[in-house]
């Protein structure tokens, strides 16, 4: 191994724990808003770093009855009314 290849290796052997980093953080941003919306602790999101418990996790996750209050039709149904109309003289 030449001193230039020895060079890039040492390089990239720097910038792979913030990739690594960057990656595990952008990993458990989605997760944790999921768990945190399903009324559960958001620290369970770190169970994707765990091989099998994860995939156990997923499944908890979508085949438990989730804690929050679903949106009442009242919110979902809204109509925009016309304003009334003026008077006319």
């Amino acid at each position: 191994m030449d001193q230039s290849q020895l060079h890039a290796l040492q390089g990239m052997m720097a910038i792979m724990p913030i990739i690594l980093i960057v990656g595990f953080i952008i990993a458990i941003i989605p997760y944790w808003m999921i768990w945190k919306k399903a009324g559960f602790s958001p620290w369970f999101s770190l169970l994707i770093f765990i091989p099998i418990v994860n995939i156990i996790a997923i499944y908890a996750l979508a085949f438990s009855e989730w804690k929050v209050v679903p949106v009442s039709q009242s919110v979902t149904n809204f109509t925009y009314q016309n304003p009334p109309s003026s008077p006319q003289f």
